[in-house]
């Protein structure tokens, strides 16, 4: 069996899952990591990979598995598909998703690749599961209750913001898919706390939601990967009212997404060229085996 050669471009939280996901799937092989600094004062566990700064550098890579902030992944990925890799990433940002998947279905197309988006797990593998639900009570509401956990996506949006140090951003649940968000945030010397929690506040991250912004001596005394969530559908079958759907789940955060992100790497290899949300993925593409044994287990 012929694997596939899987590069992770960016080596933070999800990057680290991602490489202990690749490990773990019989049919992938680590072409290498892309890091800023390359090999300089790269972490123990990458002894014997392929470190490198660009990803030209490690010669045939099927798919880039994108574990890098979300605001420079149509970036990393344009030049990525340019080279005729496919991607995968875990763009988390609900209300651009449209855009970014008419930008990259260009360049996926003249790449002749294949770049598969937001495959985390909300967006991503929750938004299978609010299709399904949808189909099966076309008429009705979902509400989709985060937490409480760390919001990965929001606490790297705060680190971003000039004058803090360090950063958490917690998800609370007010219950209809309404949401608090309380930020733990390590000032720089110098900076004015109210200035920097009002660009937190004002940032489209948090522009939406009832935000709090909480200076502390140290994130790090705070910090819990843990995350989860409660999706509730009540709708109509038919003609038949009061249809009601419930799915639950308490995760870690990174882990999960690297594992959504390194099952729909293996999709990219099963579509034609273009760009794909995950719902648009034949589920089946997601697994790795036989498709008969598949449908014999899982029908």
């Amino acid at each position: 069996m012929k694997k596939i050669r899987a590069a992770i471009v960016g080596y933070g939280n999800i990057g680290k899952y991602t490489l202990q996901a690749l490990q773990a799937a019989p049919d992938f092989e680590v072409a290498g990591i892309v890091r800023r600094s390359g090999a300089d004062n790269m972490p123990s566990e990458l002894q014997g990979y392929n470190v490198v700064k660009d990803i030209r550098e490690l010669g045939e890579v099927d798919v880039a598995i994108l574990s890098t902030p979300t605001r420079s992944v149509e970036r990393y990925a344009k030049d990525i598909l340019a080279l005729g890799i496919n991607t995968v990433d875990s763009f988390d940002i609900h209300s651009k998703i449209l855009d970014l998947r008419r930008s990259l279905s260009e360049s996926a197309e003249a790449g002749n690749a294949v770049s598969i988006i937001s495959a985390g797990w909300d967006p991503g593998s929750d938004s299978v599961v609010r299709t399904l639900l949808e189909a099966i009570a076309p008429k009705g509401i979902t509400y989709t209750n985060f937490g409480p956990g760390m919001s990965m996506g929001h606490t790297v949006a705060v680190k971003a913001i000039e004058g803090v140090k360090a950063a958490l951003s917690m998800t609370i649940p007010v219950g209809t898919g309404i949401h608090r968000r309380m930020v733990y945030i390590e000032l720089e010397e110098g900076y004015d706390f109210g200035q920097v929690a009002a660009a937190i506040k004002a940032d489209p991250y948090f522009v939406n939601d009832e935000t709090h912004v909480t200076l502390v001596p140290s994130v790090d005394n705070l910090l819990d990967m843990g995350h989860g969530v409660n999706l509730t559908r009540k709708g109509v079958s038919g003609v038949t009212q009061n249809q009601l759907f419930e799915f639950n789940m308490r995760i870690n955060n990174p882990a999960l997404t690297a594992q959504v992100l390194v099952c729909c790497a293996r999709a990219t290899m099963r579509q034609r060229p273009g760009c794909y949300t995950m719902i648009e993925i034949p589920l089946i593409d997601l697994l790795y085996g036989d498709r008969e044994q598949h449908i014999a287990h899982l029908v």
